[in-house]
């Protein structure tokens, strides 16, 4: 019976210690944008705004042999910068899109049929697999594509917040 508890707590703290060890050697990348939605944006009519990720190049510099792998998108926010106390109501579907020079376009995130007063929602994820590709290459790019519900009565700015998560690659 000793020898049954003492396996079970050895065995839970190899368990506990790889955990561990893997929340360290994980890493976290953000990357956040903002995206104008002006009073002239019609209703029911998808709009795309398109920024470059330049903190996400700093961090693997375009450089395909970062020491790095497995980069996957691990969380995407949006929620209103301004005007102070604005919701996104007037929202009806959002959609985030990477690629980079010499890569397709990927959906990495998205929400439809928004229905919030909030001034922040998460999206849903898409399983797009290994971003390594795009994320390593340089020319980032973040396209941002919306479709309101009415016209904004003021102009709004919604920030986007993106993480990406990678394993060392050796």
């Amino acid at each position: 019976m000793k020898n049954i508890v003492l396996t079970a707590m050895a065995a839970s703290a190899v368990l506990v210690s790889c955990g561990t060890v893997q929340s360290l050697v994980q890493n976290t990348f953000p990357y956040t944008t903002n995206v104008l939605v002006s009073t002239g944006v019609p209703a029911d009519k998808e709009v795309s705004s398109t920024a470059t990720a330049t903190n996400v190049q700093t961090w693997f510099g375009g450089n395909n042999n970062a020491l790095i792998k497995d980069v996957r998108i691990s969380d995407a926010k949006i929620s209103v910068a301004s005007p102070s106390g604005g919701n996104l109501s007037a929202f009806k579907t959002i959609k985030i899109y990477v690629s980079s020079s010499g890569t397709g376009e990927r959906l990495i995130a998205s929400r439809s049929n928004i229905s919030t007063n909030s001034s922040s929602m998460s999206l849903d994820l898409n399983d797009t697999g290994f971003l390594d590709n795009i994320v390593k290459s340089s020319g980032l790019t973040v396209r941002t594509v919306y479709e309101l519900k009415n016209q904004t009565s003021s102009d709004m700015n919604i920030k986007v917040a993106l993480n990406f998560s990678s394993v060392p690659a050796k």
